[in-house]
């Protein structure tokens, strides 16, 4: 049995995507001889909470709690709402206001890589002391945030335990890195950081192949593709929507607009009347102002069933009552990286997919290999109307379904046994 310290800052209670990933492999550690120890903020300032979660974490496992000092909180004086967006991830490059385009100068300037900085110092210094009346095989750190892996970096250089940076995101080749106002300096300290975690851990993993092949130019440590996945609690009995349900679960930020469905799906509700009484787009999750507006300037706020945030438990159930299950990316180059965690549990609710974002996205791979749906990039006007047509006559003559094909690779139970056995690698290796 390995004994790896597992440093991450979203834990249970937090919400969203970013809890899953490490929560499901902690998890299932001990089953392929990896015992977990973990370390997380004491008082995060979480922008989703899901006390759901809570019950996933294992009893007999070691968490150690530090705690955490982080900006968001003064933020607020100047605008609690723009803080709250942003903390969230939901940036918008179109007309900021003088108070956001202050938080995000503040943001991407005087906290590098990002607003949990001020929790590398003490963090190293906990840890150190755990460590040296503590032993552990391995340590591993995941981000976003990414001040994490600055925390193991000077672990590493403290302790020469073997390191495991796991990047759930990009780094500066995400999406929103540009929408910071970085200045000159600030962005090469941000590659200066980058670069030094990516050569200076044991090995790395990921969650995209585009970001390994991103990755490889900066590095020669090793990469691994380890994805997120979907997890089997309970099976779910489906209810399908009555309606011809478009339904899209998780945050729907305003660069991911997606102004070709909607004008699509205006322009179908326009010429069949019998599509504009059955459609329905339901949007379950943290929706921005502006998306919200566009869908009702295209017509559709009456076919609209905006839910807001809902638990994960509620999200699994919509994707299995949906008739069709809509997945949204960012129309931008620096997007074809991104893999929805929420991809993971479409294909395990085995209901047909629609996917808008750019093209060479390793989404459109994915749903390619699983032959779970479809999926279009803003060239594809024409054809995304046809097959939203297709779908719709089929669901008319109650036949509307899909037959994924190996989806079990993406199990949290399997892509666990992966991550034990690149933890092994590297204590073996060093």
């Amino acid at each position: 049995m390995k004994r790896a310290l597992i440093i991450t800052y979203y834990w249970p209670p937090a919400g969203g995507p970013g809890v899953q990933r490490w929560l499901n492999f902690v998890k299932y550690f001990k089953e392929f001889e990896i015992e977990p120890v973990v370390y997380v903020p004491e008082n995060p300032h979480y922008p989703l909470i899901d006390p759901s979660f809570e019950a996933d974490v294992p009893n007999e496992i070691e968490v150690l709690k530090q705690p955490v000092n982080e900006p968001y909180k003064f933020a607020k004086l100047l605008s609690k709402k723009k803080t709250s967006q942003i903390s969230s991830g939901i940036i918008s490059e179109k007309k900021q206001s003088a108070v956001e385009k202050l938080l995000l100068w503040i943001r991407g300037n005087f906290f590098i890589p990002d607003a949990r900085v001020g929790w590398v110092k003490p963090s190293v210094a906990f840890l150190k002391n755990y460590l040296s009346e503590n032993t552990v095989d391995a340590i591993i750190t995941t981000g976003p945030p990414h001040s994490l892996h600055l925390i193991g970096l000077q672990l590493q250089k403290d302790t020469k335990l073997p390191w495991l940076a796991d990047f759930r995101d990009p780094w500066t080749t995400i999406h929103y890195h540009k929408s910071l106002r970085l200045t000159k300096a600030s962005e090469k300290k941000h590659k200066k950081l980058e670069a030094e975690v990516l050569q200076s851990a044991d090995l790395i993993t990921v969650t995209s192949p585009t970001t390994k092949k991103e990755f490889q130019e900066i590095t020669q440590k090793p990469i691994e593709v380890i994805t997120n996945g979907y997890e089997i609690k309970k099976e779910i009995t489906a209810e399908l929507d009555a309606k011809f349900s478009f339904v899209h679960v998780g945050s729907l930020l305003s660069e991911r607009n997606p102004v070709l469905l909607w004008e699509v799906l205006s322009e179908l509700i326009s010429e069949h009347s019998d599509f504009a009484t059955d459609f329905q787009l339901t949007l379950a999750g943290t929706t921005s102002e502006s998306v919200v507006q566009s869908i009702k300037q295209h017509g559709l706020g009456k076919n609209l069933n905006l839910l807001g945030y809902v638990s994960h438990s509620e999200a699994l159930q919509l994707q299995h009552n949906a008739q069709v299950l809509l997945l949204l990316e960012i129309d931008r180059p620096e997007t074809r990286a991104i893999i929805p965690g929420k991809l993971f549990e479409y294909l395990r609710a085995e209901r047909p997919i629609v996917a808008l974002g750019p093209k060479g996205s390793d989404i459109e791979q994915l749903i390619s290999e699983t032959e779970s749906g479809w999926f279009f990039d803003c060239s594809e006007k024409d054809r995304l109307k046809a097959e939203i047509l297709n779908l719709y006559s089929q669901y008319k003559n109650h036949a509307l379904q899909v037959s994924s094909k190996n989806i079990s690779q993406y199990s949290r139970r399997n892509l666990t046994k992966r991550m034990a056995e690149v933890v092994k690698r590297i204590v073996e290796s060093t």
